[in-house]
């Protein structure tokens, strides 16, 4: 396929090298021309402006850190929007609001522009290895149409429903992800505070019914670590926890532990740390208890 690629940061840019690698051409753009470099040698185009990608391609996909990049993006002066024509197609590979993308999606329309959601998780690894997950929402039979595609990112990509339901389960899938990242610092150093070895709990529960990705895939590469490099950015954590929680406010929702959740990344973000990983807001809990989560390299 032919495919307009727009922000090739640290999620963005192995995507695009997997398409490549797939066999597709693609048009690329970002606000930094170099973040391009690999793909340009590995024959990409590029493009100057965002509306600049849309023509001659048959999808353009964004990986964008905000809504409102996405909004600037594609409605904005120069946007997507500008260069599509009726048929067009455009999907959003960012966790955006649910709220954001069908507002797009019902914009777009107007002009005959089809647009999907498509959030991915997996991190910066599962990108670099094709082995995303990914969350689609939109029109059924345009999703079958560009699935080759997605399937050249992902590993495991599933139909959602209607436009915005991807965003809906991305945003479910982090909330998730991020609260058991401290209730899991919680756990871990109190067990380690009460004279338990590090490696010996880690195992222990990740065997056990307290088992999850985030103890023996994410921790074991940063925080045990003490790797803070992004990786999944604390600052894009935050976003995704506070997009929760509007999610639950919007619907009139209770949601007690997940404010407590959004509120260490507040603070985390308070101390600076939003560049580094998303594991770092762990270290809150390690000043508080008293003990470092590190395992011998």
């Amino acid at each position: 396929m032919k495919i307009g690629f727009i922000g090739v940061g640290n999620m963005g840019n192995p995507m695009a090298t997997n398409l490549i690698k797939a066999g597709h051409q693609l048009t690329v753009h970002d606000i930094r021309q170099e973040a391009a470099t690999n793909l340009l040698e590995m024959g990409a185009n590029w493009a100057d402006s965002p509306k600049a990608t849309v023509p001659g391609n048959e999808v353009v996909f964004t990986s964008l850190p905000m809504p409102r990049h996405v909004e600037a993006v594609v409605l904005g002066e120069n946007g997507i929007l500008e260069g599509a024509k009726r048929g067009s197609i455009y999907v959003d590979l960012s966790t955006n609001s649910p709220t954001v993308i069908r507002r797009i999606h019902q914009t777009c329309a107007e002009k005959g522009v089809i647009v999907l959601d498509a959030p991915v998780s997996g991190g910066v690894y599962g990108a670099a290895a094709g082995t995303l997950a990914v969350m689609v929402g939109g029109d059924e039979k345009v999703f079958r149409r560009i699935k080759p595609a997605l399937d050249a990112i992902g590993g495991h990509v599933v139909y959602c429903g209607p436009i915005g339901n991807g965003m809906v389960c991305k945003i479910c899938n982090n909330l998730l992800s991020m609260g058991t990242g401290v209730l899991l610092a919680e756990a871990l150093t109190l067990g380690v505070k009460a004279g338990v070895d590090l490696a010996t709990l880690a195992d222990v529960i990740a065997n056990s019914s307290g088992g999850c990705k985030r103890i023996t895939e994410k921790f074991p590469r940063y925080l045990f670590k003490g790797n803070f490099q992004p990786g999944f950015a604390t600052s894009l954590a935050a976003k995704d926890v506070r997009l929760a929680t509007d999610l639950g406010r919007e619907y009139g929702m209770p949601m007690e532990l997940s404010n407590m959740v959004d509120q260490r990344h507040v603070e985390a973000l308070h101390r600076g740390w939003g560049d580094l990983d998303s594991d770092a807001v762990a270290q809150i809990q390690e000043e508080k208890a008293g003990v470092q989560l590190r395992l011998p390299v």
